[in-house]
């Protein structure tokens, strides 16, 4: 019995624009991150849902929020699908970070699993295994059904690659656009890959991550 999980990306914020990191920093939308929510909304208007979930962050939640006023849904917020919380990094752009803590900057870029970034910072391993765990859990809780979940970018990184496989330490070579819809599904064993990135319902989307 296959459970689907609608995975959503927040809209998008200022900090993406500025390719700033974000991790657990409580930003909101901004005005065009408001409008892909309402857009996102507008897409999914016809999708039953048996449950939505979202991340606890003002962006995430924002975006649920404005779904779930479509869907006739109330979501449950939950700090497990926050972002990875990236340390000493967080609030810096991509390029004040590497400026600032190149020997660490080096171990993220090359995404060494086992490295924790400072000052509070998850590992990738640590990360993976909350998003898996949580996943896994939410899952199991709807076995049969059909599930939204709004979170971030680097949770959708360790979502791909669950539902393919792809190693943690593998250079990123699918997309994470803001707003889009990445569907997969659960078997109660393993989980595999339905549709990913699907954005249609947008005029414009960000992916600032690095491909990393």
């Amino acid at each position: 019995m296959l459970t689907r999980l609608c995975l959503v990306r927040h809209g998008e914020t200022a900090w993406n624009a500025e390719r700033r990191l974000q991790g657990h920093t409580d930003i909101p939308l901004n005005a065009h991150g408001v409008a892909q929510a309402q857009a996102t909304a507008a897409s999914l208007a016809g999708e039953r849902f048996d449950a939505a979930y979202s991340s606890d962050l003002a962006r995430a939640r924002q975006t649920a929020e404005a779904i779930a006023g479509r869907c006739l849904l109330t979501p449950a917020f939950d700090e497990r699908l926050r972002e990875r919380h990236y340390g000493a990094f967080q609030s810096l752009t991509y390029d004040e970070a590497r400026a600032r803590f190149p020997d660490d900057y080096h171990r993220f870029e090359t995404r060494d699993p086992g490295f924790a970034l400072s000052e509070g910072g998850e590992s990738l391993i640590e990360f993976a295994e909350r998003v898996r765990s949580t996943l896994e859990a939410i899952a199991s809780r709807h076995r049969g059904g059909t599930v939204l979940i709004v979170t971030h970018g680097g949770v959708l990184d360790i979502v791909h690659r669950l539902a393919t496989g792809m190693h943690l330490q593998a250079p990123r070579d699918f997309g994470i656009p803001n707003a889009a819809l990445n569907w997969i599904a659960w078997d109660g064993a393993a989980w595999s890959l339905i549709r990913w990135a699907e954005q249609r319902h947008l005029d414009q989307s960000l992916d600032e991550i690095p491909n990393t």
